[in-house]
């Protein structure tokens, strides 16, 4: 049985079910909240975790680092400009730096690759011929996020990164889905067999989002604060939520109300900009990424929560991180229709008609209208968070991908212990 396999890791004799090698792009750890979720998971289930990754440019910027047992090791990497061929360059350079340390790491029993992009299968299918099986965590369709983020059609880099998609599929032994929609792409498109597909939903971490007292001196001196969280990418809605709240103010006649935008990303300045262009400069403030604490200082503060995620191929399909992380806090939510953020919010979300911002603007003078709704709306979310939607489910469904990978064999140093150098005891 797998957890009953073992092995030495360390001189110390640290005893341990395997060695498994977390591979991410996107983002550096533990700054990505979900794979470091699933690198504690793992460890505590007995696993000996090490994870390569880029560097952070505020934080998670160590080349090495082990934080609560994990192995962290970081390369330097610049993030993609100038279009298609700007991520041409990071990949490469991400790719090159991931098998530099993975050589560092040596033997593992499981390879463990975090999409976008899909070129992460190239190291573990090297590693996989070294014996490891490969879980494919599917974080983010591909094909559907060129689509909406470029805007170019089906063209050649369309097809090639299907193409690439189609690669990770075959090459993996299970794969990990972050909600129904995506494990139906990955049996439908992907070919994969349902017992092969496994969903671990992304889920916040309860002991991160404890509501404080509200401080009114966050909403400026108006009577309501409106909060949105999260990355700003184009893909992200933010020009969406900017738009709605200028017909808020223009169309609606409602002033009454300070908005905060948390967060970062490639479309930060061109976001700020725009709130200028609107005339929201003195009611909209921008605070960039922020300690937890402020954070959740905002977020017990607000009376209403965005997430303005305009339908598009990838949206309509994923799970927003920022909505479960409102439902955690007890926040009502206005959102666009798309089919995943009804499956996550229910009725802890209004929502309004696809990208149409005057009923997503009218949506927000509803609920800031009606505060008994807004109350059973938070109780509504924090409920489905903490039943439902909990890490304590996707935990059980990520072991059990993991013990899927070894279906038909045994880990590598379950037959015999290794040292942290990977050469084997006599």
């Amino acid at each position: 049985m797998l957890g009953d396999t073992s092995f030495d890791d360390t001189a110390g004799g640290e005893r341990s079910n395997g060695r498994a090698l977390i591979l991410v792009e996107n983002l550096s750890v533990p700054f990505d909240r979900r794979v470091w979720q699933e690198c504690t998971t793992l460890r505590d289930a007995g696993w000996k975790v090490h994870v390569i990754c880029p560097q952070g440019s505020t934080r998670d910027t160590e080349p090495e680092a082990e934080i609560d047992g994990v192995r962290i090791h970081r390369y330097p990497l610049r993030a993609a400009t100038g279009g298609p061929a700007g991520y041409l360059r990071e990949y490469g350079s991400a790719l090159w730096h991931t098998v530099r340390l993975a050589r560092k790491v040596g033997p593992v029993d499981v390879v463990h690759a975090c999409n976008p992009p899909d070129l992460l299968f190239l190291p573990a299918l090297w590693l996989k011929r070294r014996g490891a099986r490969f879980v494919f965590d599917q974080h983010d369709l591909v094909p559907e996020l060129y689509l909406s983020r470029f805007d170019r059609g089906e063209d050649l880099l369309y097809r090639a990164v299907c193409a690439l998609e189609r690669l990770t599929y075959r090459a993996a032994d299970v794969v990990l889905a972050t909600n129904e929609s995506y494990r139906d792409v990955a049996m439908l498109r992907g070919g994969r067999r349902p017992e092969d597909v496994f969903v671990v939903r992304s889920a916040p971490a309860i002991e991160r989002f404890q509501p404080v007292p509200p401080e009114p001196e966050l909403k400026r001196g108006k009577p309501h604060l409106l909060c949105y969280l999260g990355v700003m990418g184009p893909q992200d809605g933010v020009d969406y939520a900017l738009r709605a709240l200028a017909k808020l103010r223009d169309e609606f006649g409602r002033t009454d109300w300070h908005a905060v935008f948390v967060g970062a990303g490639d479309a930060f300045d061109a976001m700020v900009e725009l709130s200028r262009r609107l005339g929201l400069s003195e009611q909209v403030q921008f605070t960039g990424r922020i300690p937890d604490a402020d954070l959740v200082r905002y977020l017990s503060t607000a009376d209403v929560c965005l997430s303005p995620d305009p339908r598009n191929p990838l949206n309509d399909v994923s799970t927003m991180n920022k909505v479960l992380e409102y439902m955690a806090m007890s926040r009502p939510i206005v959102s666009f229709d798309l089919r995943e953020a009804r499956v996550s919010a229910g009725d802890a979300a209004v929502y309004a008609p696809a990208n149409d911002e005057t009923a997503f603007a009218e949506l927000i003078a509803l609920l800031l209208d009606d505060p008994e709704k807004r109350a059973r709306m938070g109780k509504i979310g924090q409920e489905r968070i903490s039943g439902q939607l909990s890490w304590q489910n996707s935990q059980a469904s990520l072991l059990a991908a993991y013990a899927a990978a070894f279906r038909d064999h045994t880990p590598v140093s379950a037959g015999a212990p290794v040292r942290a150098r990977g050469r084997r005891r006599p």
